[in-house]
């Protein structure tokens, strides 16, 4: 079978674009290992998003996926978007058909792809960070928080990502400490002021991670102070990384361009890449603003394109 399109990725903006794929009644599949991408690990209140005056990304997933889920179980003389549970590890194109080659060793074809793979934490690259992934380093506070309960637990990262982490932390920790790169905290007052309210949240601007410690678990940190130099150690029972993401693109090199930050360069208007037939949307691609709504928009504007170019196409 070749699909009219191809979604790769679970978030908002594949999400989005699979449920007009059915409602525009093109042959589509979405392949995904998970749904939510960076929404899923967002376990704190979420108050920006229409609709819904305060909802964790956990709930805001779940029901994005009951709503995409809808129109697998159709009836035979509507579309019906498949829904394929897998990694995708290279895309390749062949005449105007491109094939997508998944880690289950499958292969899929369709006329048009939709890259809306979102993008992965993005790693401290310090020593012991690797060595203690699962023993007391973390990049999903929705999924390791529990684990941590009476004990004192670092953030690394000062926006709002750290200090929600923290806030989320806050229930189950005993103490906390963010740490900040700058010498200024790049969280909103809102976030920062629910932080102060906590009584147990300490910021430290100006500190740089170096060395995560430890035996079995993690038990320290040592941070460099960017304005003494010293080198200060810090006993703490866990790590948690909010430094922001990269772009999930490995799969695509050779296709599309990719700006500094290895984001997918698209046009704007159209969301298609270099390659005729290959569109990008959400935070994979170069859009200027990363939010779960923005995404969603994204998505949907990619597949009406997507919908365009196959109209224009045959």
């Amino acid at each position: 079978m070749i699909y009219d399109v191809i979604i790769i990725g679970g978030g908002p903006a594949g999400v989005a674009a699979g449920i007009y794929a059915s409602r525009q009644r093109l042959k589509a599949i979405l392949i995904t290992k998970s749904f939510g991408g960076q929404m899923a690990r967002k376990a704190v209140a979420i108050e920006n998003y229409p609709g819904f005056e305060e909802i964790s990304g956990l709930d805001l997933i779940k029901k994005f996926e009951k709503h995409l889920k809808k129109f697998t179980n159709q009836q035979s003389n509507k579309a019906q978007i498949k829904i394929e549970s897998d990694l995708v590890l290279k895309i390749k194109k062949t005449g105007k058909v491109f094939s997508v080659l998944t880690s289950n060793k499958k292969e899929f074809k369709s006329k048009t792809v939709l890259i809306a793979s979102g993008a992965d934490p993005r790693p401290l690259e310090v020593p012991g960070e690797k060595k203690f992934i699962g023993k007391g380093v973390s990049y999903c506070t929705a999924c390791d928080a529990p684990l941590y309960a009476g004990k004192d637990v670092a953030v690394i990262g000062g926006g709002n990502s750290g200090f929600e982490a923290a806030l989320f932390l806050a229930s189950w920790a005993k103490r906390l400490y963010i740490l900040e790169h700058s010498p200024k905290i790049r969280a909103d007052e809102t976030t920062q002021q629910k932080a102060k309210k906590t009584g147990k949240i300490k910021v430290i601007t100006s500190a740089a991670l170096k060395k995560v410690e430890g035996a079995n678990f993690v038990e320290s940190i040592v941070y460099q102070d960017n304005l003494t130099k010293k080198m200060v150690p810090l006993k703490v029972g866990g790590v948690f990384v909010e430094i922001g993401s990269q772009p999930a693109t490995s799969f695509v090199k050779g296709l599309v361009d990719f700006s500094e930050r290895d984001e997918i360069i698209i046009d704007h208007k159209t969301m298609q890449t270099k390659t005729p037939g290959l569109f990008a949307a959400g935070d994979v691609s170069d859009i200027i603003f990363k939010q779960i709504v923005v995404a969603a928009g994204e998505g949907t504007k990619a597949l009406l394109a997507i919908s365009n170019y196959l109209q224009k196409n045959g």
